[in-house]
């Protein structure tokens, strides 16, 4: 059977030559140093088109090329919106940047997994105007020993992230982590000159954490729970020096959005556990509540009105639904 990785190229590779999702766009650009069919020429062919139309009302005259100038922010291995039609990013961005601005949508992609949310708040470490979804977000300082905080760059940085307030009346950050068709070889992060590093920066972090189980410590050291370490670590850490941060919250969920349809990465068995992914990291956090796997589709089924038919339209005929 093919992996789902291949089978999204090929998919790619359709929809250059038979349709105009990609701005008629033929493929065969570069990546890496190299062409591929399922490369654009153009990188900003790989956006679903408002998010880069300044005239567009709910956009709000803050395209996704100037959001990503102002605020400074990396984009992924360039300095443009890259051309690989499967990169995390790109899915990331176009699935969620169109409804920044509006509140309503965000709380109604909250309902996809709590019905314990009943307000949003605007995420004022953006540049103006700002929004409800942050997206490459960082601390304002350094919590996790990583040096001057960079959005996208040389940190731990969130995907995407919402400030909600839970109906106790608390404020809580949501950081969520997008996945498209990443797989992982077994390396340890922890070995070597690197991995030394990486101990002295976060194992006194985990050994203090009350969501990293430290009796799997060693399981935090590859990917993916590598990543999902760092992001509860952040998450903690907002959270314990909310006083020196502009984002005040007072506790968490880590949304992790994956496509039901990748099996290398969900059903694969890990190395370091001889589990699955979902097993695994359950095994390496204590409050179970706090960490919640979610399908891009599952995560959108609740956004409503005519302002966002088209965009739900483009996202299932490119992610969701292949026919």
């Amino acid at each position: 059977m093919a992996k789902y990785r291949e089978i999204e190229r090929k998919y790619a590779v359709e929809m250059i030559k038979s349709s105009n999702i990609f701005n008629n766009d033929k493929g065969g650009g570069t990546f890496g140093g190299h062409k591929y069919d399922f490369a654009l020429l153009d990188g900003k062919n790989n956006i679903y088109p408002p998010l880069l139309d300044g005239n567009n009302k709910i956009i709000k005259n803050n395209t996704v090329l100037k959001y990503f100038s102002e605020n400074k922010i990396a984009w992924w291995r360039g300095n443009e919106p890259t051309s690989h039609t499967l990169s995390s990013q790109i899915a990331c961005l176009n699935h969620l940047f169109y409804l920044r601005h509006d509140k309503n949508a965000v709380l109604q992609l909250l309902t996809s997994f709590s019905k314990d949310f009943v307000d949003v708040l605007e995420i004022k470490t953006d540049k103006k105007p700002y929004g409800y979804i942050q997206f490459e977000a960082v601390s304002i300082n350094d919590n996790l020993n990583e040096g001057i905080p960079t959005r996208g760059a040389n940190c731990t940085s969130i995907d995407a992230l919402i400030y909600a307030i839970h109906k106790n009346g608390e404020k809580w950050v949501i950081p969520i982590e997008w996945k498209y068709t990443e797989e992982y070889t077994p390396e340890d992060k922890s070995f070597g000159k690197s991995g030394a590093i990486r101990l002295e920066r976060y194992i006194a972090l985990i050994n203090k954490s009350k969501q990293i189980n430290s009796e799997y410590w060693q399981w935090c050291f590859y990917e993916p729970f590598y990543q999902l370490m760092r992001q509860t670590l952040w998450a903690e850490q907002m959270i314990e020096k909310k006083a020196l941060e502009k984002i005040k919250a007072v506790n968490y969920v880590h949304l992790h959005i994956i496509p039901n349809e990748n099996n290398e990465l969900l059903n694969r068995k890990y190395s370091c556990s001889k589990m699955n992914m979902e097993e695994t990291w359950r095994k390496c956090i204590i409050n179970q509540d706090k960490y919640k796997i979610i399908s891009p589709k599952e995560l959108m089924k609740n956004i409503s009105g005519v302002e966002h038919k088209e965009l739900k339209k483009y996202l299932s005929k490119r992610y969701w639904d292949k026919k």
